[in-house]
């Protein structure tokens, strides 16, 4: 066995789980047909439930480093062709950063480089089979054809995947009819940008900033930084062009003449790109050994979703891996990866196909739907459930639950704790991506069920002002697999907090090792 993972793809989802197999103890190969990395940004930042799980892991600053600013609660987000407005909100429930994806992934490969991870370059998957025992993979590299072999797959290779192609796995959705045409561009010096972001064009007068409908199309404008403008149309109709050709600037400029009515001097290209959107899921993410993530499995149908959505898939998919390759999975474990994370792909679906509806009419009937939904976010509750459901954040896998807690398979919020060695986080526990007990009445009783699993599991003592129960049994992606009602009596909590043990950490030790309580 060369490797215990080979990952085909070095993009953000690719990266992050390279980092967190190791993490976990597994020796992952990635490797990557491009030669080099990415220069050009398809994505200037993201947003989601993500950045809560960086920072978990200790690596948010180390991104906000390298980015425009730190990460913050987002002013608005675009939804189907409208903006939405949170900025009335107290405290927005979605938070962006601003971060070119080569960036991104520049700072995600040199922390899965730093853990241990084989990134090579250069590569180019060929073939793909799989046996009972193992997965190998026949690529090209300079040097010419190779093989090399591990114990599992996951192609993290895009929307035109290869690997899912190579074994046979359905990719069944639509393609959208419009043709976007993408333009970052600097700002010529006959354009004035005001202060609100509208520009100023001698002998056009004023260009709105922002989503702007005609009958021939969408046009959008925005400004990334100081004299650079994100320029985007939106066109019925197929695309006049091969898609595999390059855009070019003429090309851009033609759209917006055609969506406007008008002829907008643009600066110098930074980037140029024409796509059309897919509504696509995977039939299943995981066929034997070789497993599927990021868009590899999902295509979603607007725009700020990818990186989360791939990320998230990452963070789901390592530990389970490395517990099947270090032979103490639970029956069953790896299917739940399939199981979760095309359920959180269906709920994705559902919100970006909501966009496709509001974003393709354009008679009455259309304008009269849009206007009805932006009066209806107008109410503090439908938006904040609206920006959760963007984020990824109202996720809740739907996992065994015997008492009903209403905690269970939810991502683990972020408690202060109070210990005899002083203040920690949950978010802080999280930074070693282990398994925890946390025991937040002082439950003997769950730690004795629990010390049978120390082997697999850190065990730790705290209080928290207001806790939402007795104790959390949180996994390695930082959701809760069991929690204890406050006051839950023995009797029915052991037997539970035992069978989740089981159920997601395998066989306990026949022997328990000696408790050690984990104060911090």
């Amino acid at each position: 066995m060369d490797v215990d993972v080979i990952v085909v793809g070095a993009g953000p989802t690719g990266l992050m789980l390279a980092g967190e197999l190791r993490l976990a103890g597994a020796r992952p190969l990635v490797l990557e047909r491009q030669p080099r990395l990415r220069e050009t940004p398809k994505a200037n930042g993201f947003s989601g439930q993500i950045l809560e799980l960086l920072r978990y892991r200790g690596l948010l600053d180390r991104l906000e480093a390298a980015s425009t600013g730190r990460s913050h609660p987002a002013p608005g987000f675009p939804f189907g062709g409208l903006h939405v407005d949170l900025t009335h909100l107290a405290d927005p429930p979605l938070r962006a950063l601003g971060l070119a994806q080569p960036l991104l992934e520049r700072l995600l490969d040199e922390r899965a480089g730093e853990l241990g991870a084989d990134i090579r370059r250069g590569q180019e998957v060929l073939g793909v089979n799989q046996d009972d025992t193992t997965v190998t993979a026949d690529m090209r590299g300079p040097d010419g054809p190779y093989q090399m072999t591990a114990q599992y797959l996951v192609g993290c290779d895009g929307g035109r995947s290869r690997v899912r192609d190579m074994a046979g796995i359905p990719f069944p959705g639509t393609t959208c009819p419009e043709v976007n045409r993408l333009g970052q561009v600097t700002v010529p010096d006959s354009v004035t940008v005001l202060g609100d972001g509208d520009l100023d064009v001698p002998g056009l007068g004023r260009i709105r900033g922002g989503f702007t409908r005609t009958d021939r199309g969408v046009f959008a404008l925005g400004r990334l930084t100081s004299g650079v403008l994100l320029i985007q149309t939106t066109e019925d109709g197929p695309a006049d062009v091969d898609d595999d050709a390059p855009m070019s600037l003429t090309e851009l400029q033609d759209s917006i003449r055609r969506v406007l009515g008008v002829n907008l001097p643009l600066g110098e290209p930074i980037r140029l790109s024409r796509y059309q959107f897919q509504a696509r899921q995977a039939q299943r993410y995981r066929d034997g050994r070789i497993l599927l993530a990021g868009d590899a499995a999902h295509q979603f149908p607007a725009t700020g979703i990818g990186i989360n959505a791939g990320m998230l898939d990452a963070v789901n998919l390592a530990w389970k891996l490395a517990a099947a390759i270090h032979g103490w999975a639970p029956t069953g474990l790896l299917d739940t990866y399939h199981n979760e994370r095309h359920f959180a792909g269906e709920r994705a679906m559902v919100q970006t196909q909501a966009q496709v509806a509001l974003r393709r009419g354009h008679d009455p009937a259309a304008e009269a739907l849009r206007e009805l939904f932006l009066e209806l976010l107008a109410d503090e509750q439908p938006l904040r459930r609206m920006a959760a459901l963007i984020a990824g954040t109202d996720i809740r896998y739907p996992l065994p639950n015997p008492n009903h807690h209403a905690l269970t398979g939810v991502f683990a919020p972020d408690l202060t704790l109070r210990t005899d060695q002083g203040t920690t986080t949950v978010a802080e526990l999280m930074r070693a991506a282990r398994p925890i007990l946390l025991d937040l009445a002082s439950r003997p009783d769950l730690r004795e069920t629990a010390r049978h699993w120390q082997h697999r599991i850190d065990i730790h003592i705290a209080e928290t002002d207001h806790r939402p129960a007795d104790a959390l049994l949180i996994r390695p992606d930082a959701h809760i697999a069991w929690a204890a009602t406050t006051g839950e009596p023995a009797d029915t909590a052991a037997p539970a907090l035992r069978e989740a043990l089981s159920g997601w950490f395998g066989t306990p030790r026949k022997t328990a090792v000696p408790l050690i309580d984990r104060p911090s």
